[in-house]
Formats: C-alpha cells, sequence, structure tokens
C-alpha cells in the first residue's frame, strides 16, 4: 500500500474541501492516485468543490489575433521564467510576433510554428532573440489556428488566460461592431467559467461516461430502488451539461438568460443566425 504522507492529504484537502481523515482513507483507498481519491470523495459526496490538480508556476504570455475578415484566428502560449519578464512590454511585443506569423500560417503545431518566418526571422529565431534580450530561458510551449463564418477572440488578465471561438453564421458580418462585441462576451464567458465544450453534442465520450460513474455510485449511496437511483444519476448529468457546456451556461454578464438565449437573441437583432461551433482555451498553469 502506498504511503499517504501529510502534503498530499493537505493537496487533496485543498482540491476537494473534504475532512483530514476522508482525505486520509480515500488516498488509502486510492493508493496514493490522487485523480482515483477526488473520486472516491466525490462518490461519497464528500467532496464539497473539485479544484484542478497541477500547480504549474509557468510565467509568461497567451495572445490570441483574429484576422481583418473576422474570419481566421491564432492563439499562442509563449512562457518565461518570471512574472517580471511576462508583463515586461517587449515580452509582450514578440510573443505578438509569433501570433502574427501562426495567424499568417494558420500553424497548429510548435514545429510548424517555429520554422515559420514573418519575412525577416524565422519564429525560432525570434524565441532566441527573445532569450538573448531579456535574459531568461523562453519556450513557445502551445499553439492553434482556427478558421469559420466566424472567429472571436479576448485575453484575460493581461495574458493569463487567451481564448478564440468559432461560430456559423449566416447573412451576419463577422466585423460589425454588433457581433465583435458579442463574440468577446461568449470569449469571455469561455475564460471565465471553462466549459468542458460547446455543446452536449461534443463532451468528450470518456469524460461523460467518467461523470455518469459518479453520479451513480452517489446515487447508489442512497441506497433507494434502482429505478430511482437511475433518475438520480440522470438529473445529475443534466446538471454537469449546464454547468459545464458553453452554450447552457448562464450568460455571466447576464444570469438571466444562458449563452444559447444570448445567441440566439442577438442573431435576431442582426437579421441573420448564430452558432456557437467550438472554442480554444490556453490558460498558464494549465
Amino acid at each position: 500500500m502506498a504511503e499517504v504522507s501529510a502534503s498530499m492529504v493537505k493537496e487533496l484537502r485543498e482540491m476537494t474541501g473534504a475532512g483530514i481523515l476522508e482525505c486520509k482513507n480515500a488516498l488509502a483507498e486510492a493508493e496514493g492516485d490522487m485523480d482515483k481519491a477526488v473520486d472516491i470523495l466525490r462518490a461519497q459526496g464528500a467532496a464539497k468543490v473539485v479544484k484542478k490538480a497541477g500547480r504549474a508556476t509557468n510565467e509568461g504570455t497567451v495572445m490570441a489575433l483574429v484576422a481583418e475578415d473576422g474570419k481566421s484566428g491564432s492563439v499562442i502560449q509563449l512562457n518565461c521564467e518570471t512574472d517580471f519578464v511576462a508583463i515586461n512590454e517587449k515580452f509582450k511585443a514578440y510573443a505578438e510576433r509569433i501570433a502574427k506569423v501562426a495567424l499568417d500560417t494558420q500553424a497548429n503545431d510548435i514545429d510548424t510554428l517555429k520554422a515559420a518566418s514573418d519575412g525577416n526571422e524565422t519564429v525560432e529565431e525570434i524565441v532566441t532573440d527573445c532569450v538573448r534580450v531579456l535574459g531568461e530561458n523562453t519556450q513557445l510551449t502551445k499553439v492553434a489556428s482556427v478558421s469559420a463564418d466566424a472567429v472571436c477572440a479576448y485575453i484575460h488578465m493581461g495574458g493569463k488566460i487567451g481564448v478564440l471561438v468559432t461560430f456559423e453564421t449566416e447573412g451576419i458580418d463577422p466585423t460589425s461592431d454588433a457581433f465583435v462585441a458579442y463574440g468577446k462576451d461568449v470569449a469571455m464567458q469561455v475564460a471565465a467559467m471553462s466549459p468542458v465544450s460547446a455543446n452536449r453534442d461534443n463532451v468528450p465520450a470518456d469524460v461523460a461516461a467518467h461523470e455518469l460513474e459518479i453520479y451513480k455510485a452517489q446515487a447508489a449511496e442512497s441506497g433507494k430502488p434502482e429505478e430511482i437511483q437511475q433518475k438520480i444519476a440522470e438529473g445529475r448529468m443534466d446538471k454537469f451539461y449546464k454547468e459545464n457546456c458553453l452554450t447552457e451556461q448562464d450568460f455571466v454578464k447576464d444570469p438571466d438568460q444562458t449563452i444559447a438565449s444570448y445567441t440566439e437573441s442577438v442573431a435576431k437583432e442582426l437579421g441573420g443566425s448564430i452558432k456557437v461551433v467550438d472554442f480554444t482555451r490556453f490558460a498558464l498553469g494549465e
């Protein structure tokens, strides 16, 4: 049996809000596996809140750009050693140069982006120059590029989080002030609420299956008949979808409507149709 240290119990308590003994027992049952211990506490109903593990302390910035026609976008993550450098305007300028290359080339992997050029230097040379000028180890760690009928971006907390959202539209100008403002609101929702997917159909099958098993285990604890347990599990699964699917979430700027109803009202106002398709979210430390 794996040894359960005080630091492991402390970490699990911070993640779940469960009691010391409950955390210790869960870790012992899970043989030290933190994720399994979280699931055990959830099944027991002892986990009050579940925070993501992984307390990486990488500094840096996330930069997201959208093309002038509003139909493509790119987001990159550039990491450095200290927050002092991360907030430096020169560092952000390097990140913006790299993001522009990603946007122009629609790069979707680091190696491709590093080999691409802005006309003067390759991205790899840009990163090397950043190291030379600012004196810190700098790594290009993430890139994603998208294209669609419409793309909107949002940067949160000066570069701590960056989001791209893609939309299917008809009869709407993706560069209009009204649509861009709406798109920014949706991207801001993604930054703030970190949904699992855009809608129910896009929830990864393994994620949905995992959650359902947890809810079935919770329902079994009630001791009620199996058919009632099934309804309890399905009800909790429905709540999971509403809390974790972007279009079903309550709009943070107006909780009286969901993102879906907000989208519908904007589409009606603009005289067309809008469908939220997908999103990409980069956050430092995740």
